[in-house]
């Protein structure tokens, strides 16, 4: 029996009762020995303490996400550090392949691809472009989304945790500074599952269109200490709205993926083998941003275009 865990998963909460239960229940289902599970409540008024204590997690004071995540850090210790959102739900086997993964190709930083808790049309486009854009990003402009950032509890102390002082991308802002020491990685072994609950509220398109504003933003002007995007933490009452499908989003993710399988599997079979990228790697990899730059203003135009909330 080990004497102290190896993961440490962390989870900021707020109101989450409910789907906090179902993801506490999937860790207790896991194939993982040597695992803590600490919830950060940010004053919930459910029973969201009471849902994680009854299933074994430590409960430590949290707050927005960033202020969550790092007092969850403060209080584990685990050799890795698992950050996930309340409303995700794990396949099994999730924390053994994660970790044996890690340890495998000796990565300090890593995030794992999403798949939608849904079957609509807009969602699976939208979590298709999300995953190619983290798997093109670990090389060009790593980003990881908050519901899946696995750090070594080494490079998490040494970068100093979430900036708590920003508005919005906080964990993209923790993923920038923390691969300037070490590379992130997309793991291959395994997923999360990931709520649409944001989604079906705020419409597809307008978060789409705002997540996309959001980056531009952080590309241009630096990260985002005011609060100039509305975003709301713990409240999720779906908003009123039509439901066209994504067709054209589809069918262009679809012509491209077999292209990008291909070029981005060259592309980390080489760099995993050598530290050092050649020459005509590094033409490589600025083939392969050039079309994926393509993409992006392809995904752009098709949220510019007048079919509606989604």
């Amino acid at each position: 029996m080990l004497s102290f865990p190896r993961v440490s998963v962390i989870i900021p909460a707020l109101n989450e009762e409910v789907l906090l239960a179902k993801l506490l229940e999937d860790l207790q289902g896991q194939d993982f020995e040597g695992l803590e599970v600490i919830v950060a409540d940010a004053g919930s008024t459910d029973g969201t303490r009471a849902v994680a204590e009854a299933h074994g997690a430590k409960v430590v004071l949290g707050g927005l996400p960033a202020s969550g995540r790092n007092a969850g850090a403060r209080a584990a210790q685990g050799e890795f550090l698992f950050f996930l959102d309340a409303d995700v739900r794990l396949p099994a086997h999730f924390l053994a392949y994660a970790y044996s993964e890690l340890q495998q190709r000796f990565l300090d930083l890593a995030t794992c691809p999403i798949v939608p808790l849904s079957d609509h049309p807009a969602d699976i486009f939208l979590h298709d472009f999300t995953n190619l854009a983290i798997q093109v990003g670990q090389f060009i402009d790593p980003h990881a989304p908050g519901s899946c950032v696995l750090v070594s509890r080494r490079l998490y102390q040494r970068v100093g945790g979430f900036n708590e002082d920003l508005k919005l991308a906080e964990d993209h802002d923790f993923v920038k500074r923390a691969s300037e020491f070490r590379p992130l990685r997309v793991l291959s072994t395994t997923s999360i599952h990931f709520s649409v609950r944001r989604l079906e509220k705020e419409g597809r398109v307008k978060l789409a269109q705002k997540y996309l504003a959001v980056e531009l933003y952080r590309s241009f002007k630096g990260e985002i200490r005011e609060d100039l995007f509305e975003y709301e933490f713990g409240e999720f009452t779906p908003k009123a709205k039509s439901q066209p499908l994504f067709e054209k989003g589809q069918l262009m993710m679809e012509a491209l993926k077999q292209e990008y399988s291909t070029l981005l599997q060259n592309t980390l079979e080489t760099l995993d083998r050598s530290k050092r990228m050649p020459e005509a790697q590094t033409q490589h990899l600025q083939h392969f941003q050039q079309r994926f730059d393509q993409l992006k203003n392809q995904v752009k135009a098709l949220l510019k275009s007048k079919d509606g909330d989604v």
